[in-house]
């Protein structure tokens, strides 16, 4: 294999408050402990990077995701993996809808997603998280990101003093969100994070609730909570704060769960889409 030992990046902004594309690198090979540190900080300036045109193995995506630190596991009861994971290495994530014999292979198959931070309802969230596409549909299945730097910098004073150092409560259940049932009923994970997380790495404060996950403020009145996080889970979507990433067959994002949030477009049922995902371990609470 070639090392590559290039001193520099090419990077190109993907839009102006999240997101950039680090160009002519080939993940399958060796990179020198220089080029690491350099993607690993661009990482961070952007929380969100792209790399085009891969063509990975398995083997390939773990040891890319261990360039962000130490590999996450699957972050679920170990009876709520799909068939299709047998196919996998430990620790990858199968997302698709293909079915066969009417099951589908892999987790979160079908149609939109709302916006949220992988792993918010762990008590130690994951860092990052990487998805590399196989197949994609012709159109949909977009991903958005948006800047939870950027929503709590252009929050409005008051809204910001009065949550600022609180706490909110967060709620998944693999079941439900995975199968549209009540099976995952003892299957679920709750935590209490603050409303704005402090990255441990860049300093920065960035909003951390999100519409799919977050469910009340610790210590207030649901009817005085409700109408806060809204206006809260309004402001962090504005437009101007996302990225919308249109998938192409090789692509592979790498995004930073501290200080971004991401969705899904819907997408055509009868078309196959297949994307590998791994995680990072958080190193720490976000307390």
């Amino acid at each position: 294999m070639t090392i590559a030992t290039r001193a520099r990046l090419d990077v190109v902004r993907l839009s102006a408050h999240i997101g950039a594309e680090v160009r002519d690198i080939d993940l399958r090979e060796s990179l020198d402990p220089h080029i690491v540190r350099a993607i690993r900080q661009t990482w961070l300036d952007h929380a969100v990077i792209l790399f085009r045109d891969q063509d990975l193995s398995q083997q390939d995506l773990l040891r890319v995701t261990g360039y962000f630190g130490e590999i996450g596991n699957l972050g679920r009861p170990a009876e709520f993996y799909p068939k299709g994971y047998a196919r996998l290495l430990p620790n990858i994530m199968m997302i698709s809808n293909i079915r066969e014999n009417g099951e589908t292979i892999g987790a979160l198959p079908d149609g939109e997603m709302m916006f949220h931070h992988d792993m918010l309802h762990a008590a130690v969230p994951h860092d990052a998280t990487l998805l590399y596409a196989l197949e994609i549909p012709t159109h949909g299945g977009n991903t958005l990101f948006a800047s939870g730097y950027a929503a709590y910098e252009t929050l409005d004073p008051a809204v910001r003093t009065k949550l600022e150092g609180r706490k909110a409560f967060h709620h998944y259940n693999y079941g439900s969100t995975q199968r549209g049932d009540n099976r995952g009923v003892a299957a679920h994970g709750e935590s209490r994070h603050p409303i704005f997380r402090t990255h441990d790495e860049t300093g920065r404060k960035a909003v951390y609730v999100n519409r799919l996950m977050t469910v009340g403020i610790v210590d207030v009145a649901q009817d005085e909570s409700e109408p806060l996080l809204n206006a809260l889970f309004d402001h962090s979507e504005k437009p101007e704060f996302v990225y919308e990433h249109v998938w192409r067959k090789g692509d592979l994002l790498v995004w930073d769960n501290r200080c971004s949030m991401h969705a899904r477009t819907d997408f055509p049922a009868d078309q196959r889409r297949l994307m590998l995902r791994t995680t990072v371990k958080g190193s720490r609470s976000p307390y």
